[in-house]
């Protein structure tokens, strides 16, 4: 065997070794098909709601608004012409958290080798924020639609009704809503919850 055959071979090794799923998984709809694609992502979540209280179904749904369950998911670049811009925000990953959120929230727990691209660190990230929406704004942690409008718009936001004047975003918070609950109804028929 030649040297430079056994330098790709080993080249093929690694970098299937290091190599991560970043499609989202296959029929969205359904939260059954997702946890059997991904076992991680229920434990996760579960942990996640040992922790903060946050129900597995809210989590599923909004990260499924949020990144589809792509865990580098970034926004779309600004276009000009033919050029490509800059991101319209620094969110990244599972959660979609932003820069100054993500370093809150590793502050705040002492995590500071979370990824937003580990899906265990994105279910805590979200179940921390949605905790302190709680306290703060007094959302129930089983209210989704509200819950993604703070999630959204910052509790800052939310507590001046920012939202009010974005009807696709009201949109999109009750079809989160409603995901939350399918998911609920999933879950618990194939006993995950």
């Amino acid at each position: 065997m030649s040297i430079r055959f056994g330098a790709l071979i080993a080249l093929l090794f690694l970098s299937a070794c290091g190599s991560t799923n970043n499609s989202a998984p296959r029929n969205l709809d359904n939260a059954c098909s997702i946890a059997q694609q991904r076992p991680n992502y229920v434990p996760a979540m579960q942990r996640s709601e040992r922790k903060w209280g946050v129900p597995v179904a809210v989590q599923m749904a909004t990260i499924y608004q949020e990144s589809k369950f792509i865990p580098n998911a970034k926004p779309p670049r600004k276009r000009f012409l033919i050029f490509s811009g800059p991101r319209a925000s620094s969110a990244k990953g599972y959660s979609q958290a932003l820069d100054g959120t993500w370093d809150d929230y590793r502050r705040a727990t002492g995590s500071r080798l979370a990824s937003r691209t580990n899906i265990y660190d994105a279910a805590d990230f979200m179940g921390w924020y949605m905790a302190q929406s709680r306290d703060v704004l007094g959302i129930p942690l089983n209210d989704a639609r509200r819950q993604y409008l703070a999630y959204h718009e910052g509790r800052g936001g939310y507590s001046r009704g920012s939202y009010n004047s974005k009807r696709w975003l009201l949109d999109v918070s009750a079809a989160v809503a409603t995901r939350a609950a399918m998911y609920d109804r999933q879950l618990r028929s194939c006993s995950l919850i």
